[in-house]
């Protein structure tokens, strides 16, 4: 990989040093810890940035390397860079563990360590608006960084040894055991409220009891693989990563904005994870974007969406969260025929690369003996609906399909493109299904729900 030019050193040089100024003023008193997880995510930004560019060939030395073969000559480039974003988010998570809680700490204390004795919360909110943590929160706080490691260890092990799908599928589970622990040790709650129109025969509230925690579960196993399924161009797996968290913090937004609202505790805990995501997920898209320069590695996958599970599900807002994942839930539907082998699955089914036209067209699975009646016949009524591409023999029977991911659907739609062309498609999908997730959440859903909250 080049060398860094003076230009972004000087820029990495006074970017970090005004972030760092940001950090030193909100521990001085006179700013929020949200501006402090600001200047975080900036520094992060830097620090992955630099580390990208540091230690990619290094990384090839070692083997973590792989050939782009969406490119004509198939270069090799480094492989498993968004483990080096990880382990920087980490360590801006750690370092930034002192201001969310510092007042409660310290500041609301008699000092030297004794808490027996409080001082009035009133002398010490000069200049602070938002409500900070309750100390329960420290215990969430914590087992989210010891989740979130718990899933890069996991993550890099996948790069090292390629483990196989159907042993891989469950390693979010096993990741996220210490939050679902804390959960229950600490907060327990696993009731939910029931549409309006149901409630004269169900009741306000219903209790799940033990199947509340299998659907956290669930939904740390389904985020971390739906964003490693879809995966495999250029830019692809950060970008859509991106817009998923700046979304969420759109709706973070949509709730901190309200005075004393009951969910800004949630949300302000959401803001803290999130922001430094996008500051390590900008850095490593720079470099990923086409054409790009490294691969991001399973590693980044599981960690993104690890992230997006630790703040759906402690910030209790696991259905807003589903909602901003429907490009990814419908992926995973559309893939499920493959997934379930009712037709043949290749181990890769990102689009083929074709040299002569330096364009992307869709990937085939091939058909080792003609399909059943049925799925002959299914296959052949998605692709009058324009939903597969297939190759028939001269009697008529498939025996080829295109592979099903939105990638490939995406090009049998409109046609060949480049490799960033269908990723900057992908990205506006997920922009536009982040805005009607959002509508749904906050405006749709009050026709069902007596409020928003």
């Amino acid at each position: 990989m080049k060398e860094l030019s003076w230009a972004w050193y000087f820029f990495h040089f006074a970017f970090s040093g005004a972030c760092l100024g940001l950090i030193y003023t909100v521990y001085q008193g006179d700013g929020e810890p949200v501006l402090a997880s600001l200047g975080f995510a900036g520094i992060a930004f830097s620090a992955s940035f630099c580390g990208i560019q540091w230690l990619g060939d290094s990384f090839k030395s070692v083997g973590l390397k792989g050939k782009d073969i969406s490119k004509s000559g198939k270069p090799e480039l480094p492989e498993s860079m968004g483990a080096v974003c990880a382990m920087v988010y980490i360590f801006a998570m750690i370092f930034f563990l002192p201001f969310p809680f510092y007042e409660y700490l310290v500041t609301t204390t008699s000092g030297g360590g004794n808490r027996d004795v409080a001082i009035e919360l009133q002398e010490m909110e000069t200049g602070r608006l938002l409500h900070r943590f309750p100390h329960n929160k420290l215990g969430e706080y914590l087992s989210a960084i010891l989740s979130l490691q718990s899933m890069i260890l996991l993550g890099i092990g996948d790069d090292l040894f390629d483990i196989r799908w159907r042993h891989k599928l469950l390693l979010p589970a096993i990741a996220a055991i210490p939050m679902l622990m804390v959960y229950y040790v600490d907060f327990g709650v696993t009731q939910v409220v029931v549409p309006t129109p149901l409630q004269p025969y169900l009741g306000h509230l219903v209790n799940l009891g033990w199947g509340y925690y299998l659907y956290m579960a669930a939904v740390a196993i389904f985020c971390p693989n739906s964003i490693n399924i879809l995966a495999g161009v250029n830019g692809i797996e950060v970008g859509q990563s991106i817009i998923i968290g700046l979304m969420l913090i759109l709706n973070d937004y949509l709730y901190i904005r309200i005075p004393e609202h009951a969910a800004t505790d949630s949300h302000l805990f959401s803001l803290y994870f999130l922001l430094p995501f996008l500051g390590v997920s900008f850095a490593l898209l720079y470099h990923n974007w086409y054409p790009s320069k490294v691969f991001v590695g399973d590693t980044y996958c599981y960690f993104a969406g690890m992230v997006f599970a630790v703040v759906g599900i402690l910030g209790h807002f696991s259905k807003t969260l589903l909602l901003l994942f429907i490009p990814q839930i419908f992926n995973f539907l559309y893939s499920a025929p493959q997934l379930f082998r009712l037709i043949p699955c290749p181990r890769h089914r990102l689009p083929r690369f074709n040299a002569s036209t330096g364009l992307l067209e869709p990937s085939r699975a091939q058909f080792d003996k003609p399909p059943s009646k049925p799925v002959a016949i299914v296959l052949k009524l998605l692709e009058k609906l324009r939903l597969v591409k297939l190759w028939t023999n001269a009697r008529g029977e498939p025996v080829e399909v295109s592979n099903l991911t939105i990638l490939n659907l995406w090009i049998v739609t409109f046609g060949p493109m480049r490799e960033d062309k269908l990723t900057l498609g992908i990205m506006a999908v997920q922009v536009v299904a982040g805005i009607i997730g959002l509508l749904t959440r906050h405006r749709l859903a009050l026709l069902v729900f007596s409020q928003d909250n």
